[in-house]
């Protein structure tokens, strides 16, 4: 799978962690930044890879700041990007069951390596379940189409 992955200073630890276990798992990964420690804001990174997966260019993307609400709410401002905020085993795998979601946001501030492993695992391993949840995601498409074409729903 390609990936693409960003977060501001709030998340860069945690993102190292992740990119490391996306290589170890067999991902091509997409490091937009930032680079180290050094304070930056959220949305000139988070913005690159919400970019990357609103284009198709990569399958998903795992953003990251803080707290990981910032990450999300600039994810999914982007066409086709369904930005899910977990921070637990079981919203990574509903995130994908029942939302298809395309970026995970997490917060670097907020969980722990181990917790973060196994629901980046959980959220890759886990698909779409479709059905009734298919439906939903059309009415999201639907209103997003209204609001990029000037006509509010």
């Amino acid at each position: 799978m390609k990936l693409a992955l960003a977060a501001d200073h709030g998340g860069f630890s945690l993102k190292e962690a992740v990119k490391g276990w996306l290589l170890e798992w067999g991902h091509e990964v997409t490091d937009v930044g930032t680079h180290s420690t050094d304070s930056v804001d959220y949305p000139d990174y988070v913005k690159l890879a919400a970019a990357l997966v609103s284009r198709a260019e990569v399958d998903r993307a795992v953003v990251l700041c803080g707290t990981g609400i910032g990450a999300s709410m600039v994810a999914s401002k982007y066409p086709g990007v369904r930005a899910t905020l977990c921070h637990n085993i079981y919203t990574a795998r509903m995130s994908r069951l029942h939302n298809d979601s395309n970026v995970l946001a997490l917060g670097g501030r907020i969980l722990g390596e181990d917790l973060a492993r196994e629901m980046v695992k959980v959220w890759l391993d886990t698909p779409f379940d479709g059905g009734r949840h298919k439906r939903r995601l059309e009415k999201l498409g639907e209103i997003e189409r209204k609001i990029l074409e000037g006509r509010e729903p």
